[in-house]
């Protein structure tokens, strides 16, 4: 490709609507433009970094034994109803009515479509198992639209799809596709992802896992062990909260007048204890499965993670309004489960049971009462884990400290089992000639994301800093015409331009009349791994300068060498990327079953 001929305009100036480094660049580079909020135009050297990544997912997925389709974008919505998704998900998916009034929806994922085709070929037990997957095109009406490529509500998808006779087959393939995200990421040049355990979310299924960039600019709180593998989603982590006072003797029921002290910061100052001395109470609306209003406690120094509750409730929960508290006999800022449990629908997190003589509300403005004791105080609430982890909690697996990252997900993969074979009646023969179910995996990457998010650890002031097996171009051979002429040295650039694309090597020559500056700050845009500078002073000297985008390490090469030398350049820096692919190992066997 020659710069003068590539569209798309460079931009020094840093754009003012854009918050994430990555979106930030591809706007500068000229990767893509915005068509409307959350949809983007991508130009040549975003399609080009987008096929790059599409060919290491390809790659990976067909090592597998995974078979390439391509299911339409546009369904009906009689699928949908098989699955019972149609109403389940609001506003997300997008619906519409063609020309003669029938219903469709514009598929943000792909599990309907794929059971509707996989049902007609697999009938027996010999077309098990089997794995197919596609890149397409997905909508999802994303509420808030960020970062550029991040999150979106078009994007290109990778989802594969496995079937399955039995759990265990099923357990044994999701491993291996656990390998291959881990190589995709490897090669892709950020071996640094992790693999966490996950919420399965609306997907549905037993067992999940993100594959998480670890970076300040992700949206997702990551958990991990300080010494050990343990890591997870904050939205399901788990870890060991040191009991307080659980040797006390319980004393008994102490009404206290606390006037003007409704927060657990005051009454903490007011009681002069720490604040994990509070049982606090926190109400939710009734569920479809809940006719009460949801009342839960949890110590006063740890927060409710409402995707735990909500596994408890089987709906995710609504903060009740002042008027339901009151509707039930409590009072804001003073409430508790006490002498209203037959009220509500009470549950209690797993920290409070064996600590002593808590504080909480008495259900009366201006007091609380001492020396609250779950065990006897209240008769038969709902014990669960609905606490969020905290900085320095403890390791569930070994007891050391947890810490909290900052994670862009770059990829999923979900255990389904039977969630949308047995809804949408999948049957095939098994080996008795009865008519059995088969199980499912499902594992997603999102390909404009996946590009984004390597582009947020792999930058600098300058611009991107793609690696080889990514980068549109893996070299850029850049021509430093004189003033006065053009010399050797369009001659001398054409030659090298020409035999590296011979050779097979994607280059890029930027012949354009402009100063080094300007050409130099170009290439740096674009990200090009390996730079070749052609002057005047080079070919009087017979060599040509070489400058490494990533290290910013340089030299010189003999011209009679450089393709040679290019050529060898490249091969080396895939073959560290390979060999960081090589090293990922499958998940802990613990992690693969529920």
């Amino acid at each position: 490709m020659k710069m003068s001929q590539l569209l798309g305009k460079r931009f020094k100036e840093k754009p003012s609507d854009t918050k994430l480094k990555s979106h930030e660049l591809l706007i500068r580079g000229g990767y893509i433009r915005p068509v409307s909020n959350g949809i983007f135009s991508s130009l040549l050297p975003s399609l080009k970094t987008l096929k790059n990544v599409e060919k290491i997912v390809r790659e990976e997925m067909n090592a597998i034994s995974g078979q390439e389709v391509e299911m339409p974008l546009v369904q009906p919505k009689e699928l949908w109803e098989e699955s019972g998704r149609y109403f389940a998900i609001n506003d997300e998916l997008a619906r519409l009515k063609d020309r003669t009034g029938r219903d469709f929806v514009l598929a943000m994922t792909h599990e309907e479509a794929t059971v509707a085709l996989a049902r007609t070929e697999a009938t027996s037990y010999k077309d098990f198992p089997f794995m197919i997957y596609q890149f397409a095109k997905k909508f999802r009406d994303e509420a808030r639209p960020r970062g550029g490529l991040i999150r979106v509500k078009e994007f290109t998808m990778k989802d594969a799809y496995s079937f399955h006779t039995n759990k265990q087959d099923l357990e044994d393939y999701y491993n291996q596709c656990a390998v291959a995200y881990g190589r995709i990421f490897a090669r892709a040049g950020i071996p640094e992802t992790v693999a966490i355990k996950s919420d399965s979310g609306m997907m549905g299924g037993s067992v999940s896992h993100e594959y998480m960039l670890l970076t300040e600019a992700g949206e997702d709180t990551i958990v991990t062990c300080s010494k050990c593998d343990y890591r997870a989603n904050k939205e399901i982590a788990e870890s060991v909260v040191s009991v307080e006072n659980d040797d006390e003797a319980e004393k008994p029921i102490e009404k206290v007048s606390t006037p003007n002290t409704e927060s657990i910061e005051d009454l903490a100052k007011f009681f002069n204890v720490p604040e994990s001395k509070f049982a606090k109470t926190i109400f939710y609306k009734p569920t479809d499965k809940i006719s009460k209003p949801v009342l839960v406690m949890i110590r006063g120094d740890i927060e409710v993670n409402e995707n735990k509750l909500a596994k408890v409730i089987q709906s995710m929960p609504e903060l009740a309004d002042d008027a339901a508290i009151n509707a039930v006999g409590a009072v804001v800022g003073y409430a508790s489960a006490y002498g209203i449990e037959n009220k509500c629908y009470v549950v209690v997190d797993k920290t409070l049971v064996k600590e002593k003589n808590l504080i909480t509300g008495a259900n009366e403005k201006d007091y609380h009462i001492k020396n609250f004791n779950v065990g006897r105080d209240l008769s038969n609430p709902i014990i669960a884990d609905v606490a969020a982890v905290r900085e320095g909690d403890k390791c569930i697996k070994c007891g050391s400290p947890l810490e909290l990252h900052r994670g862009i997900e770059v990829g999923n993969i979900f255990q389904l089992g039977d969630k949308y074979t047995k809804s949408m009646e999948m049957r095939y023969t098994d080996e008795s000639g009865s008519l059995a179910t088969p199980i499912m995996g499902c594992y997603g990457i999102g390909i404009g994301r996946l590009m984004a998010s390597v582009l947020e650890v792999r930058n600098d002031d300058k611009g991107p800093i793609w690696p080889v097996s990514i980068a549109p171009w893996k070299v850029a051979v850049l021509s430093l015409l004189p003033k006065d002429g053009e010399g050797e040295i369009m001659e001398v650039s054409k030659k090298i331009y020409e035999e590296l694309a011979r050779k097979g090597i994607d280059t890029i020559w930027d012949e354009r009349k402009l100063n080094p500056g300007e050409k130099f700050a170009d290439a740096d845009l674009l990200g090009t791994p390996l730079h070749l500078v052609i002057s005047q002073r080079n070919i009087e000297n017979g060599q040509v300068e070489w400058k490494e985008r990533a290290t910013g390490n340089k030299g010189f090469v003999s011209a009679k060498d450089v393709v040679s030398f290019a050529e060898n350049w490249v091969k080396e820096e895939l073959q560290k990327l390979n060999a960081a692919a090589d090293m990922v190992k499958p998940l802990p066997l613990e992690e693969l079953s529920n």
